[in-house]
């Protein structure tokens, strides 16, 4: 769509699932009306009210999962979740390596996941704005200084500051 010429009409035939990183057996959504890229992502199925949009972090041990407790450390297992491109991924195409950070169980979203991809991570945190509900292109940016405590910006903060944290050399 943004080169003016068609999907190839047997783009789905050639997709790899071996080599994405978190997702398999989905759909390309190839249509240029519709403003989704494939059926991972479940805004426009979803029947998640705005009043009722949380999600749940997992709860992992420091002293065994080191790497999932930082990036889900946060003053609080609950958050307000909020929209965007791709708002929350379909939980039945996430491939089954992949660890969920963060979930809506009962619409059976991952919200937050992670893996590894070589000698490196990758993290993955559906929707936009944690503080803007459902923002819009070309909307005024939040004011991040408004939002200090904020849940959702933490997880961002957490991968952010992630690569910067060091490995204790053991005694053995």
């Amino acid at each position: 769509m943004f080169d003016h010429d068609p999907a190839e009409h047997n783009a789905q035939s050639k997709l790899d699932f071996s080599q994405t990183f978190a997702f398999r057996d989905f759909q390309l959504v190839t249509n240029p009306l519709q403003y989704e890229f494939s059926n991972i992502d479940v805004t426009e199925t979803r029947k998640v009210t705005k009043d009722k949009d949380y999600f749940s972090l997992f709860d992992f041990s420091a002293k065994w999962d080191p790497v999932p407790t930082m990036l889900c450390q946060n003053h609080t297992s609950l958050i307000k979740g909020f929209m965007g491109q791709t708002t929350a991924f379909r939980k039945s195409l996430v491939k089954p390596n992949v660890l969920i950070l963060g979930e809506t169980k009962s619409a059976g979203e991952a919200r937050y996941i992670h893996g590894e991809f070589g000698k490196g991570t990758w993290t993955f945190l559906g929707g936009h704005d944690p503080e803007d509900y459902q923002h819009r292109v070309g909307e005024e940016p939040t004011e991040l200084k408004l939002f200090p405590n904020s849940p959702g910006y933490r997880l961002i903060l957490n991968n952010v500051l992630f690569p910067a944290a060091k490995k204790k050399k053991l005694k053995t």
